[in-house]
């Protein structure tokens, strides 16, 4: 490998401010999640504020939706910290459970979160009456946004990286990632793999989400726009994980690339096992949508 672009000094932590024996610090990382919130919320706000884009009008009132937005806080952190307990270290936290809210180490999951908000935008949907698939249309709108500044956010952080590569936008990652390249000799080089998933998964998707609610009327069918969300994410993923690291859990001597489902030489990912039904139910609401329009 003869080239590699260097990896920017960009500090994961915003400020820090020491208050006696305590630091309280603010990193990129929760400021992603906290822009990809209140981006949203203004985007749910302004979309319930527009019965034009509706069929029978917004399936909620403006402040409804506001009073939605604590659930899904809580779908998003509960669910992202259980689904990355159980997806990928259920025997770690077996054997300490006392670490399973202690979200400040790292660890969260997109799929736990998206079950975590799914069950959210549910219970409120139940709540007020509203048209389940409409309100889920929103949230799908609204949520690449928060995935494109999470990605960006790993990406800052020098995680969840990909795998070595000679490409000429490789990326030379300090710390783990540059000890871990086996049978690669000079620079260990890797996929940005974060960038790619910012990319595809939060700008691709959002401006497909976005042209098809404002400008082709997708919110007057109810799921249309649900089931896109499902089948990009899905498929986004898929593509992606074959660039992207696996966790270290899954790596072993004879298994580098920590497939979870051998299919000979080939395999899946823990990532491509948890999105691959994703494509399978987007696909299936976009049909029922389609059916129902």
């Amino acid at each position: 490998m003869l080239a590699a672009l260097p990896f920017p000094t960009i500090d994961p932590v915003i400020f820090a401010v020491e208050i006696g024996d305590f630091t309280l610090a603010l990193r990129w990382y929760a400021m992603a999640y906290i822009l990809g919130i209140v981006i949203g919320w203004r985007m749910g706000v302004m979309i319930m504020n527009r019965p034009h884009l509706w069929r029978d009008g917004p399936p909620m009132t403006a402040p409804q939706a506001e009073d939605m937005l604590t659930w899904i806080i809580l779908g998003i952190v509960v669910g992202g910290r259980l689904g990355y307990v159980l997806f990928y270290q259920p025997a770690y936290y077996l054997a300490n459970p006392l670490e399973i809210p202690a979200i400040w180490q790292g660890g969260m999951s997109f799929h736990g979160g998206f079950l975590g908000v799914m069950a959210a935008v549910w219970w409120n949907a139940r709540r007020y009456e509203a048209e389940l698939g409409s309100v889920a249309d929103a949230l799908a709108l609204c949520t690449p946004p928060g995935l494109l500044l999470g990605r960006i956010a790993n990406f800052i952080n020098a995680e969840l990286w990909g795998r070595p590569s000679d490409v000429a936008w490789a990326v030379e990652f300090p710390g783990a990632a540059a000890q871990d390249c086996p049978g690669v000799e000079g620079i260990c080089a890797r996929h940005p793999s974060q960038l790619y998933e910012a990319g595809l998964e939060g700008l691709v998707l959002g401006a497909m989400l976005i042209w098809l609610a404002f400008f082709r009327g997708a919110l007057k069918t109810p799921w249309r726009l649900t089931g896109l969300f499902f089948l990009g994410y899905g498929l986004a993923r898929t593509v992606v994980e074959a660039f992207r690291q696996a966790d270290p859990q899954y790596i072993t001597e004879g298994n580098p690339l920590g497939h979870v489902i051998r299919l000979g030489e080939a395999g899946l990912t823990m990532g491509q096992v948890l999105s691959l039904p994703m494509v399978a139910i987007g696909i299936a609401l976009l049909i029922w949508s389609r059916r129902r329009a």
